[in-house]
């Protein structure tokens, strides 16, 4: 008799579970309210997300952001033990406002993806965003550093700011105030020249450069905006050479840095003259040109020390090792490491927002932004990681270097000459 009642008793519960789809093999709770729909990846299918960098720059490491994403994917492992990571092909953000719409058109090709790690040039990122994110889908950049994609680091959105949008970069509100600092406060220039390209990025920096420094009783002598068709840097620099400013800053893209930096060894007037460049030029294609002797150079800290990433484990020099293991070559771009923890907070948000549910994963994207809202104290290799309500999740430490041999480069990323810290 009793073991009738257990029976019977076991099949009426068995039937209310069923009836209300409450038992399955969920693993339990999950972040979100489905209120920007789910993803329901089946058995054999794999989690997917998307990488969105330029890569058909010139010399060494075109790929290395890229390759660091697929590098924490395999240091990640699977989602709930079972259900793989795919990234599919790298997609070229080709650095213009032009091609944003083209390469959110290709991360959203397949109905499938959660996230897309980049991009890795701000003009692209304010193109692609708005497409991206419209369609419930989290951005999180490793090298996107303009202002107008987040806020004003005092609490009031930048013009261009959307919810589900995050870096792991800085923002060049500290690099502005870092080069001003350096330049006024500690290497003693008083007046200083700026020449930008008109772009989120450059003209970003040169706007908070200018900010930064006349707040520390500095002057500027010139701001002037240059593309990369103009062809007579002769005209651009004579003017600026008339008035023998103490420093010159130029936040550039590689090419035109370049061109810009070997006319002007070449016209005279500059020779005592301190010449900045930012982040858009570190790379070995500006490095190794024989010009590019005695400039200094800002962007992110990249003293990584034994910080280790909290999902994977993976400190820089193991990463390193690993990475040169799978692609033949260390990494060479400059925020390789901020795409490696861009890529495990992902992971780690697309775990917080899913569940097992009768055997498929689904994921809650609202739960993922949800997870990114919160993060805090998060360990990452290029340090603490906390993001802010606008999507700024970077430490914002930067690091001014001094270039001094193009014969060999690597040497100028340990010669750090100076570090801020917000």
């Amino acid at each position: 008799m009793v073991n009738r009642l257990v029976t019977a008793g076991t099949s009426i519960l068995l039937a209310i579970c069923l009836l209300a789809s409450a038992c399955s093999d969920a693993d339990g709770p999950a972040l979100g309210d489905r209120s920007l729909g789910v993803i329901t990846v089946r058995p054999g299918d794999a989690v997917q997300i998307r990488s969105l960098s330029s890569f058909d720059i010139p010399g060494a490491g075109a790929r290395d952001y890229i390759d660091a994403v697929e590098l924490a994917i395999e240091d990640y492992g699977p989602i709930h033990g079972g259900f793989a990571v795919e990234l599919g092909d790298g997609i070229n953000d080709l650095c213009t406002a032009d091609d944003g719409p083209l390469a959110a058109q290709a991360v959203l090709a397949d109905a499938r993806t959660v996230g897309v790690i980049g991009s890795s040039c701000s003009v692209t990122a304010i193109a692609a965003a708005p497409l991206i994110t419209a369609a419930g889908l989290v951005m999180i950049s490793m090298s996107n550093t303009s202002p107008q994609l987040t806020s004003d680091l005092a609490g009031t959105p930048s013009q261009h700011y959307l919810p589900g949008y995050y870096r792991t970069a800085h923002n060049d509100l500290y690099q502005g105030e870092a080069v001003a600092a350096f330049l006024h406060d500690t290497l003693g220039p008083q007046n200083v020249a700026v020449v930008h390209e008109g772009d989120a990025y450059t003209e970003g920096l040169a706007q908070a450069f200018r900010s930064s420094f006349e707040g520390h009783g500095g002057t500027i002598t010139h701001y002037i905006e240059i593309d990369s068709d103009t062809t007579d840097l002769v005209e651009v620099l004579t003017p600026i050479a008339a008035d023998e400013p103490d420093a010159l800053f130029f936040p550039l893209y590689q090419d035109t840095g370049a061109d810009l930096i070997e006319v002007l060894r070449q016209h005279g007037g500059f020779e005592d003259t301190v010449l900045v460049f930012a982040d858009g030029v570190l790379h070995y294609s500006f490095m190794e040109l024989e010009f590019s002797a005695g400039v200094y150079i800002s962007g992110p800290d990249l003293d990584f020390r034994d910080n280790a990433n909290q999902a994977t484990g993976m400190n820089a020099e193991e990463a390193v090792k690993r990475f040169a293991d799978m692609t033949g070559a260390p990494p060479v771009r400059a925020f390789w490491a901020h795409a490696y923890d861009a890529t495990t907070l992902l992971l780690d948000a697309v775990t917080a927002a899913s569940r097992v549910e009768r055997g498929k994963l689904v994921i809650d994207r609202a739960g993922v932004r949800q997870y990114l809202d919160q993060v805090a104290g998060y360990q990452g290799i290029i340090g603490e990681i906390n993001c802010d309500a606008f999507g700024d999740c970077g430490s914002g430490k930067i690091s001014v270097i001094q270039h001094l041999d193009p014969e060999n480069p690597d040497a100028t990323w340990d010669n750090v000459v100076y570090q801020f810290s917000p």
